[in-house]
């Protein structure tokens, strides 16, 4: 799968409903980048360039081409697109209306992206940030702001902290029918506010 079907995939799949199934496995054909790589930043093992600054040759044949033979790459739980958007979106309008620039993301419940959206001028890292920040909610089942007060009291939490994730504020559980289904995340200044603007919205939508 090329990054451009990843990212397509990634950003525009929807599930059924609001919520979708249990958690799969990625892609087998591709593989995390290193120990930081953020769930779903998965590379292919081909036409990349290796450690000696060559093309890595593509295999003869690919088992089940680059997709999934049911056209299903992913079947985790968590909200759909149009609900992800809605509320990145509301986590930035709420932001930015107060002067701050930054952007915000949503993750389903395998911790991969559903919608990752920058406002007009933010620093493009900051998607990123994001979603390391909704990763440690998501685990934690909890706002990101407490997990760290959490680690300090309970030391044998720190097993659970991974190199990916980034244990700041500016990030909380999706919560749909009592489960974690995902998590929202925001950076780029006023971190709690923003993405709590982002989590009521779409608990506004879910409570439906």
């Amino acid at each position: 799968m090329n990054r451009g079907n990843w990212m397509a995939w990634c950003l525009g799949c929807t599930l059924a409903g609001s919520i979708g199934g249990p958690a799969s496995a990625t892609p087998p054909t591709d593989k995390p980048a290193g120990p930081q790589s953020i769930p779903g930043d998965t590379l292919p093992p081909f036409n990349m360039l290796d450690a000696s600054g060559h093309l890595i040759p593509p295999p003869a044949a690919l088992a089940g081409g680059l997709h999934k033979p049911d056209g299903v790459e992913s079947t985790a739980r968590g909200p759909n697109l149009d609900l992800s958007i809605g509320a990145a979106r509301a986590a930035i309008d709420n932001c930015t209306a107060r002067g701050y620039q930054g952007a915000a993301t949503v993750i389903d419940s395998a911790g991969q992206a559903r919608a990752m959206l920058s406002a007009d001028g933010s620093d493009g890292s900051h998607v990123f940030v994001a979603q390391r920040k909704a990763l440690t909610a998501l685990e934690f089942k909890m706002p990101s702001s407490e997990v760290r007060e959490a680690i300090s009291h309970d030391g044998t939490l720190m097993v659970r902290v991974k190199p990916y994730m980034f244990v700041q504020f500016g990030a909380f559980p999706i919560v749909a029918g009592g489960v974690v289904i995902g998590a929202i995340g925001y950076s780029g200044g006023d971190d709690v506010v923003c993405a709590k603007a982002g989590l009521d919205w779409i608990e506004s939508k879910l409570n439906k």
